[in-house]
Order: structure tokens, then C-alpha cells, then sequence
């Protein structure tokens, strides 16, 4: 019996998907649940899976093309097997009568030793990032082990496979007096790639300007001395993480600092919508993180009512999915504020841009040890420079300003968390 596979119903507010690539091809076997084909939206990458076990009797829409819910991407054929054994049988017998009469070529045993046959076990859990490195060092997905979920390559694991095999790239042949006079001449090749932008980073290019005509977007600075925070971190973490079984990290106590401060000064938990101000009642707080895919914010909801090992825990999972590239809608969806840690990176100091619709958000910056002038004595202290960018159509700098202190207030003396105060 012949099924349709279907476009599946997209997340609210997605028109439509990119078809990224097929894992299969017609006449292939699968397996029930098994991916067939990637579907790139503006925020994530959707898996199609087999409906039911059978083979693949003909592909509808090719990569590249973009499909809306409901289009026919390609009939399965439920039930059926592949070619027939006994074909497959006789074809071997045929390849290895003509393997004895003719001798291998040394150089095709030489090619076959040097890339081991693709075995398409693990075709399906190759991201769109992942296949299309893999295919610009011309690495077969066998070869590389994966750390991901279920055995899942990720771009780390293909850089890191290039790190530790460097030494191995076979160097070219000889290229004749000529060739070498003129690459000696030229300098090397000088050459240009033409890539077209992702669904995703289109999306963040177009958020970004939006954000830009949008807003009337300013940036205000402080700096947070953390040594009582570092203190807290340092003296608790081992047992905090034997507890809680998650580590402890600066994130929480950002995240738990930011929320009191948004009690304090509500417009920056606020957005605007045509001419008037939405207040929001509860703190949603969006967190950056970078991914293989580009930059994602996922949102932790009622941060409030969090402790700090359940922010832990919440960030531990959306940062796997992030690097597993299984992030729903519903994790990015939302969100009243922003936090954005360019710190993990290096950065000293930036001017982070608005996620609209939101009215601020906070950047986190890199911890350096400086001297400082502390009850008239210079000490040196852990030191970080923190920004708040702010809508100034309905945040006054009075505002955002305070907001910074009441940060820098809770995080100098992290006591005011537990207290409220």
C-alpha cells in the first residue's frame, strides 16, 4: 500500500520550510520513525519520519526547494522490501567472476583502503552543519566518531577529527616546471566561495535590522565585583553538584539578580506593541547560546520560582538540544527579557542588540582579576563589565541605570537574593 509522507503541520507563526536533505533515496528500505528528510524553518531544523516500515518509491521535491504544511514530499511504498535477494546475490556473483578474471587495479585498492565504504547507518543523524562539512574535507561520516545523542555527529567532532589527522593530508604531485613557476609567481590560489545564508541565520540578519529600525536602542555599562560570588561558587560546588547533580554555575546567580531587578523597574520586563506599553507579570528569561546552526535563545519560564539548581538543570538540557540540534519551537518561543554571555568567547566589553519584541537585555562579559581602590586600600578583584540595552522609547536612562546597580547590588552580596531585598 502506497503512503503519502506529508509536509507536517509547522510551529505558530512559520509559513513555510526549506527542504534541506534527503536520507534517503527511492528504492531504499526503512524503518518506522526512522528520518527521512530535513526540513529547515527560521528556528529549527524538523525531522519527517517514516511513517511505517517499507521502501521509498519516488521523491516529489528535491533538496533546496521550499514546501508549505501538507505538500507531498514522497510515497512510500508500506510493507515492500528492497530489490530482491536474489538479484543482489547474482550480482555479487557476477562482481567477484569479473574480480577473478581481471586483477585489481592498485590504485582503486589503494582508494578503497584509504575511504572505508559508507555504510549509511548514521546518515540520518548528520546535521545540515555536520553533512556539509564533512563534504568540504571529502570525509566519509564512518570514519568520525560522534559524541551527540545516539551516536550523533556534531561540528566539534569533525573539527576535532581534522585537529588529530592534520599530519596526514597526502601532498600533491609534482606539478611540472611550468605550474610551479607560475603558482610561485600568483602566490597560491586566490579563491571565493558563494554560500547562500541558512533559514536561520536569514532570520537572525532580519531580526537584527529589525531590532535596528525598530527600537531606539542605547547601551548603559557597569562592573560587578564578584568575589563573594565566586566565593559562594567555590565553597559550595562539590556539594552542590553531589546534591543536585548539575554543576553550579554564574548563570543562576545572573539569572536570579536579573529577576529582582525586573521586580524593582517592571518597563524593562516590558514591550511595546503599536502605542502601548505591555506589561508582563511574569519573567521569562531568554538566554543566548551559540550553536552549530547560529545563535538560538531558548527561554527558561517563572525564572522566579526557580531554585538555582533548576536554572542549572534547565540550562544544562537547552544546551544539549542546542548541540544535538533538537530545539522545538516551544523552547524559543516567548521570552520578556534577554541574558547573553559574550564572556565564554573573551569579549571585555559590547553593546548587545535588542530581541525583539523585548525591551532589554543584559550582556555578560569576560571575568578579569584588576586593581581596584576598596576602603582606601588597592586590592585586586575579579572584575566584569556588564551592558544594558534598553528601549529608550519607554525605558529612561534613570531606569536602566538603577536596573545595573540593582544587579551589582544582589551579585556584591549575593545575601540580598535569599532575602529579597
Amino acid at each position: 500500500m502506497s503512503i503519502e509522507i506529508k509536509v507536517p503541520a509547522l510551529p505558530e507563526s512559520v509559513s513555510d520550510a526549506t527542504l534541506v536533505a534527503w536520507h534517503k533515496k527511492p528504492g531504499d528500505a526503512v524503518k518506522r520513525d526512522e528520518n527521512l528528510v530535513d526540513l529547515e524553518t527560521d528556528k529549527v531544523v524538523l525531522e519527517v519520519p517514516a511513517p511505517a516500515d517499507g521502501v521509498l518509491q519516488k521523491i516529489l521535491i528535491e533538496d533546496g526547494k521550499t514546501v508549505t504544511a501538507g505538500d507531498v514530499l514522497a510515497v512510500l511504498d508500506e510493507g515492500a522490501s528492497p530489490a530482491a535477494d536474489e538479484k543482489v546475490d547474482s550480482t555479487k556473483e557476477d562482481v567477484a567472476s569479473k574480480e577473478e578474471a581481471e586483477p585489481a587495479d592498485d590504485d582503486d585498492e589503494q582508494k578503497t583502503k584509504e575511504k572505508p565504504a559508507e555504510t549509511g547507518g548514521s546518515a540520518h543523524k548528520l546535521s545540515p552543519a555536520v553533512r556539509r562539512l564533512l563534504d568540504e574535507h571529502d570525509l566519509d561520516a564512518t570514519i568520525v566518531a560522534g559524541s551527540g545523542k545516539d551516536g550523533r555527529i556534531t561540528k566539534s567532532d569533525v573539527m576535532a577529527y581534522l585537529k588529530g589527522h592534520s599530519d596526514e593530508n597526502v601532498a600533491p604531485a609534482d606539478p611540472g616546471p611550468e605550474m610551479a613557476t607560475a603558482s610561485a609567481s600568483t602566490g597560491g590560489a586566490r579563491t571565493e566561495e558563494r554560500v547562500p545564508m541558512t533559514r536561520l541565520r536569514a532570520k537572525i540578519a532580519e531580526r537584527m535590522v529589525q531590532a535596528q529600525h525598530a527600537a531606539a536602542m542605547l547601551t548603559t555599562f557597569n562592573e560587578i565585583d564578584l568575589t563573594k560570588v565566586i566565593s559562594l561558587r567555590t565553597r559550595y560546588k562539590e556539594s552542590f553538584e553531589k546534591e543536585h547533580g548539575v554543576r553550579l554555575g554564574y548563570m543562576s546567580f545572573f539569572a536570579k539578580a536579573v529577576v529582582e531587578a525586573l521586580k524593582k523597574y517592571p518597563v524593562v520586563n516590558a514591550s511595546v506593541e503599536g502605542n502601548e506599553i505591555i506589561y508582563h507579570n511574569y519573567f521569562d528569561i531568554g538566554i543566548a547560546v551559540s550553536s552549530e546552526r547560529g545563535l538560538m535563545v531558548p527561554v527558561l519560564r517563572n525564572v522566579d520560582e526557580m531554585s538555582f539548581a533548576e536554572i542549572e538543570a534547565s540550562l544544562a538540557a537547552l544546551g544539549k538540544k542546542a548541540k544535538d540540534g533538537t530545539m522545538s519551537m516551544e523552547d524559543l518561543t516567548g521570552g520578556t527579557f534577554t541574558i547573553t554571555n559574550g564572556g565564554i568567547f573573551g569579549s571585555m566589553m559590547s553593546t548587545p542588540i535588542l530581541n525583539p519584541p523585548q525591551s532589554g537585555i543584559l550582556g555578560m562579559h569576560a571575568i578579569q582579576e584588576r586593581p581596584m581602590a576598596v576602603d582606601g586600600q588597592v586590592v585586586v578583584r575579579p572584575m566584569m563589565y556588564v551592558a544594558l540595552t534598553y528601549d529608550h522609547r519607554i525605558i529612561d536612562g534613570k531606569e536602566a541605570v538603577q536596573f545595573l546597580v540593582s544587579i551589582k547590588q544582589s551579585l556584591e552580596d549575593p545575601g540580598r537574593l535569599l532575602l529579597h531585598v
